[in-house]
């Protein structure tokens, strides 16, 4: 038998959208509990996982490791085509699938690095809280754009659920949080609410990024 999936992350973090798709996709796997934020041996231990000392991380079947949290999601979402968490190469709303998932992660999950930890970049401690201010702001500004330029169904693509909805659903949570995230994209709030009351993950939510009170900032 094939070694399981391993993921590399933490409850709440980047690998909770990777362990939902492969919850959905009723894949085996295992997480090791990595969360680097939480001091330098714990990032160094990360260091031959990836060398940035970052996760999420998947470790495959095959022994091949993967990083960077949206490529992960697509290569599940299309290794595993009949559980539909992905629009088909073929599919019209492919573009848009990918234009989005990018979106996500560079326009904003990126900006986490430095809004986690603004002494990687700004010097003087008393310029941290209005950095991470602004870039809480920027954030904002580009889920109103997401907002503003999808015409979502059910879900965000439409009547199926995708990786892209696992992955807004969990970023999303994220400061500045929920409640600023409903004000700026409105359209969107009823899809993430979906994904949060799926049935399907309601034992996985409560186990990787439960829902706990005052949880929507």
């Amino acid at each position: 038998m094939a070694e399981p999936f391993v993921v590399f992350g933490a409850s709440g973090s980047g690998s909770v959208p990777i362990e939902a798709a492969l919850s959905l996709l009723e894949l085996p796997y295992r997480v090791e509990e990595s969360a680097p934020w939480e001091g330098q041996e714990a990032a160094n231990r990360l260091a031959h996982i990836n060398p940035l000392r970052q996760v999420p991380a998947l470790a495959l079947p095959t022994g091949e490791l993967m990083t960077e949290s949206a490529a992960i999601l697509i290569w599940l979402a299309d290794a595993y085509p009949n559980a539909r968490l992905a629009p088909a190469l073929t599919d019209a709303r492919r573009p848009a699938f990918l234009r989005w998932m990018m979106f996500v992660s560079s326009a904003i999950y990126a900006l986490y690095w430095i809004a986690d930890s603004p002494a990687r970049v700004i010097e003087r401690e008393e310029d941290h809280a209005a950095t991470r201010a602004r870039l809480f702001d920027r954030i904002a500004r580009c889920w109103e754009q997401m907002g503003a330029q999808l015409q979502p169904g059910k879900y965000l693509l439409g009547e199926d659920l995708s990786v892209l909805d696992l992955y807004v659903a969990t970023v999303s949570r994220w400061s500045p949080g929920r409640r600023r995230f409903y004000e700026v994209a409105p359209g969107l709030a009823d899809i993430v609410r979906r994904v949060d009351a799926d049935p399907r993950l309601a034992t996985f939510w409560t186990q990787r990024f439960p829902f706990t009170q005052g949880w929507e900032r």
